[in-house]
């Protein structure tokens, strides 16, 4: 008997262990949270999305097409060549002849050194078209900005996403914490016989509803992590922790008369237009030049000789003018930017007038939401106070839990009034800030962080 008693105690401490060992190496091997701040979301969603990735290198490629035009026309092109060769001649096919001349003289072999050298002196067309590169170069540039900017309020859209969701699952979840106190309260008044089965029967199914709407919000945030990691370029296995969570935050409303003409200055989208515009007249201006001439020099230095040691140095230095004297094209190239021109002036006009009204909705939303904010967090207020005199009345037996069960609903209600106002209101800040240009720098300002 004890033999087998110690076999059995021996056995029990050692599936004792075995089952701490494993649940300690599970807590080993679950991975750390990645732990993200707002600012964190956006600097890694701009690193991993492709439009932004695409838009850069456009920009790459105006560089390149800039350098191009620069090296072709207005820079200097050297190049060096070098032959040696044997040959024969027939002098006859050259029209030479003579009574005492071959016909076929040869073979006899040179050698030619030499370094040729060109620079345009003037060339008005190619110095415009350069002025136009460089203009579409900043246009792209730009581009890659409102890229940026793009993206930024995508990714902060979605952060506030998973913020809201998280806020709803808090909520969720101290309702739970509520419910599971009012049925352990209807079961001491149960066996107290100073409450019904009817009333623990209605707390058990407040404290279901409950948990089910928690399981609802928890798989909601859930997804909105996903949707978060693979804007960020994260594998979806990966888990996230939002370093921020809800909360409101007052801004001071801005002028809109001052708002307006600076956001103009700020708007890469507005300002890569207006690049374009000035890359376009650069053009015509290239264009019309195309009937200047055009001064050029240019010359080769080197030696020439029948052997290697008796080369002697020649070389050549002339200059070069060309005249355009019937060019047809050049109307129709007029015609083609003349026409661009006018597009971009009229999309141009077009953006003014849809950043004035970004602005003005992006004002009345985030207005709106802040008075919409106050009155939800009195309403909430008012409904935590209701429950709490519900709690009271039935606990001290002057009613029954109906009364605590609709001021649980009351305050769901205005819990959730509240997470909507916040996320309006914060969202609102967020189209303020695309709107004004120069998003990140907004965005970061206004939400308070360093």
């Amino acid at each position: 008997m004890r033999s087998e008693l110690r076999v059995a105690v021996l056995l029990g401490l050692a599936s004792a262990l075995g089952g701490s060992m494993t649940g300690a190496l599970c807590a080993a091997q679950q991975p750390i949270p990645v732990r993200l701040t707002l600012q964190d979301a956006i600097q890694k969603g701009l690193e991993a999305n492709l439009y932004v990735l695409v838009a850069g290198t456009r920009v790459d490629e105006a560089e390149g097409t800039r350098e191009r035009r620069l090296s072709a026309a207005l820079l200097p092109r050297v190049s060096a060549q070098t032959y040696a060769n044997v040959q024969n001649r027939d002098l006859r096919a050259f029209g030479i002849s003579a009574p005492s001349f071959p016909d076929v003289v040869g073979p006899f072999s040179n050698y030619d050194f030499r370094i040729y050298a060109q620079q345009n002196i003037v060339d008005l067309q190619s110095y415009r078209g350069l002025k136009a590169s460089e203009l579409a170069l900043g246009a792209d540039k730009m581009d890659l900005q409102d890229a940026r900017d793009l993206i930024v309020r995508s990714i902060a859209a979605l952060y506030l996403n998973a913020q809201s969701a998280a806020a709803r699952v808090e909520s969720a979840q101290s309702r739970v914490t509520d419910s599971d106190a009012l049925l352990k309260l209807a079961r001491d008044k149960h066996d107290a016989g100073t409450a019904t089965g009817v009333d623990v029967l209605r707390a058990q199914v407040q404290l279901a509803n409950d948990r089910q709407a928690t399981l609802v919000a928890e798989n909601q945030y859930k997804q909105s992590l996903l949707a978060l990691a693979r804007n960020l370029g994260m594998s979806p296995d990966t888990p996230l922790e939002l370093a921020e969570p809800l909360r409101y935050r007052d801004l001071n409303q801005p002028d809109l008369d001052t708002l307006a003409p600076a956001a103009l200055l700020a708007r890469a989208d507005y300002l890569s237009l207006d690049r374009q515009r000035q890359s376009l007249v650069e053009q015509q201006r290239a264009s019309h030049a195309r009937v200047y001439p055009k001064l050029s020099i240019n010359g080769n230095f080197g030696a020439i000789g029948r052997s290697i040691g008796g080369v002697q140095p020649t070389g050549l230095l002339q200059g070069q003018i060309d005249f355009t004297v019937f060019d047809r094209d050049r109307d129709g190239e007029a015609q083609e930017l003349a026409s661009r021109v006018k597009r971009i002036d009229d999309q141009i006009a077009d953006l003014r007038r849809g950043i004035d009204e970004d602005l003005r909705e992006a004002l009345l939303n985030m207005d709106s939401a802040a008075e919409q904010v106050a009155v939800a967090r009195d309403g909430q207020d008012l409904a935590q106070r209701e429950l709490e005199l519900a709690q009271d009345r039935f606990q001290a037996g002057t009613a029954n839990n109906v009364e605590v069960v609709t001021a649980q609903d009351q305050l769901a209600r205005a819990q959730e009034n509240y997470i909507l106002a916040v996320t309006s209101h914060v969202d609102a800040k967020f189209a303020l800030a695309r709107s004004m240009g120069d998003t990140e720098k907004n965005i970061v300002q206004f939400m308070g962080n360093p």
